[in-house]
């Protein structure tokens, strides 16, 4: 068959940021474009990489060149699905841009190459691609526990239990992105001119200069709990399921995680569209020999 090209699956209208910009005007496109991440560009070429955890990271800063990850992974037109695939599995990354001569041309992210899985017809099961050491969370978890714990397991998503440890839905950084808040406030810094090392400072008479400045901050609903914002019954499947019908489901849903169930339907492991990255450069002979 003929090996799909980077050019052929990429997005060629890629929404990007700009420096010098804000993390107000890259929350304005995440949201209203419902999109994880954008390249930066600067003079028309790509300089970096800002995305949903990029924000919640740095939930005080404001400045784009101070959020965004820097000298970003790129590919090229001429390369195919499984480069690309090796690429964002390997860096563990979930977007590519394009580039020709240094410039913007398009963006190819773990979704698009989930899509063309979607349609190769890869029969193996996804058993050896299923992840059982799952972090989840409980449905009465605060939200601001939540957050801080998907950053310290370094994940994008996560299922929820309830007390019986069934599984409830699935919550991610998605869900708390789009409930978040920009807070602003004033606050005040009393700085004196004098010192108690300066001879000529009585106690009773430092000048007092009051300095008043800005603080924006990204804040998270007050009082919400995991089940108030989690995707409640979640798509699921198998560990006998096949890789190819899993990104069938997650192209169909919009999804890029799937919890996995057992017999009973308890929680057993969950795959990552990442993790299906794996099974394609994995079936490259069999895809080429098809």
């Amino acid at each position: 068959m003929n090996v799909l090209k980077v050019e052929d699956i990429m997005v060629k209208d890629v929404y990007s940021a700009s420096l010098p910009g804000t993390r107000d005007d890259v929350l304005d496109i995440l949201r209203n474009k419902n999109i994880s991440g954008v390249p930066v560009l600067k003079d028309d070429k790509v300089v970096g990489i800002v995305s949903r955890t990029n924000i919640l990271k740095n939930p005080e800063e404001e400045q784009l060149a101070l959020i965004m990850s820097r000298n970003p992974i790129t590919i090229n037109l001429g390369s195919t699905i499984f480069d690309a695939a090796r690429l964002l599995y390997e860096k563990k990354i979930r977007r590519l841009p394009v580039v020709e001569n240094g410039k913007l041309k398009g963006l190819i992210t773990t979704s698009d190459v989930i899509s063309s899985i979607s349609k190769m017809g890869i029969d193996s099961q996804i058993k050896p691609y299923v992840k059982e050491n799952v972090y989840t969370i409980w449905t009465g978890t605060p939200l601001s526990i939540v957050s801080y714990q998907m950053q310290l397991a370094d994940v994008k998503a996560c299922p929820v239990i309830d007390s019986d440890m069934n599984l409830a839905g699935i919550l991610s950084d998605r869900d708390i992105v789009s409930a978040s808040v920009i807070e602003d406030r004033v606050e005040k810094s009393d700085m004196s001119s004098g010192t108690d090392d300066d001879d000529w400072t009585w106690e009773s008479m430092r000048d007092i200069l009051n300095i008043y400045y800005s603080v924006s901050k990204v804040r998270l609903p007050p009082g919400k709990v995991a089940s108030d914002l989690m995707v409640k019954n979640p798509i699921t499947a198998m560990p006998i399921s096949k890789v190819g019908d899993c990104a069938l489901r997650m192209r169909r849903n919009k999804i890029d995680q799937m919890p996995i169930v057992d017999t009973d339907g308890k929680l057993c492991g969950i795959l990552r569209d990442h993790d299906l990255l794996k099974a394609l450069i994995d079936a490259e002979d069999e895809v080429l020999d098809g």
